[in-house]
């Protein structure tokens, strides 16, 4: 099974290449347990209300693609996920909203997610869903040492850029919203700083998941990968 990172982005246009291999690889683990329907954990964080749109909206993408039972948990910005969230699923799938708040959340449930995924589900992470996955995650911020680095308005929350812990499913740093925030240069400054061992910056409504097949790139936009080089910082786009 894969680990599927999604930059973040709303398509209709482009929802069957994006959602398209993860739920068929939820329908693959249904289909071990001789269950018809799939059942898609979704964990969001959110205010109570924008909470019930964002449920409804995940419903009526994932159904959109394909036959599944879609069942959302919600927690607010203090609140957090337990075990029950994730029980019988046969996927996961972590939305986007502010990724500091998503990486409190899920910290209790990390443990789970990462046993489920060993045993042969698949992730799915949406925008902070997706930063989160990392074993260290870019939570956000907007300057190094006092210097702009990327727009005030991806700073999700945080002033300096700041590097933590994620819940360790894949060794890559993710950022999200590449070409749409102007992220792609967070990345970059974060690995010249030394923040993090460089990362893939995710275009929206893009995939990029790494499985058992390797790797693969489905929708919109690009995938890059910031490397640090002898001479600074390498960074190409991936194809797959």
């Amino acid at each position: 099974m894969s680990v599927h990172l999604v930059g973040g982005g709303w398509s209709a246009e482009h929802a069957p290449a994006v959602y398209a291999p993860f739920i068929a690889e939820a329908a693959a683990a249904a289909g071990r347990d001789a269950v018809e329907r799939p059942r898609v954990a979704v964990l969001l964080v959110a205010p109570e209300a924008e909470g019930v749109e964002l449920a409804a909206r995940w419903r009526a993408v994932l159904e959109s693609v394909a036959d599944v039972d879609v069942a959302v948990s919600v927690v607010d910005e203090e609140g957090a996920f337990a075990t029950p969230a994730l029980a019988g699923a046969h996927g996961v799938l972590v939305s986007g909203g502010l990724t500091p708040a998503y990486r409190r959340a899920v910290e209790p449930v990390a443990g789970e997610l990462r046993r489920l995924v060993a045993s042969g589900l698949p992730y799915l992470g949406f925008s902070a869903g997706a930063a989160i996955a990392a074993d260290t995650a870019l939570l956000g911020g907007w300057r190094i040492g006092g210097v702009p680095v990327a727009p005030e308005e991806a700073s999700e929350d945080l002033d300096e850029v700041t590097a933590e812990a994620g819940i360790g499913l894949v060794d890559l740093t993710i950022d999200c919203h590449a070409a749409q925030w102007g992220t792609l240069t967070r990345l970059i400054a974060a690995t010249e700083a030394g923040l993090v061992d460089g990362g893939i910056a995710i275009d929206e409504d893009t995939l990029f998941s790494i499985g058992t097949a390797g790797l693969r790139v489905a929708g919109a936009g690009s995938v890059w990968s910031v490397t640090a080089g002898d001479d600074g910082v390498v960074v190409r786009s991936i194809t797959g």
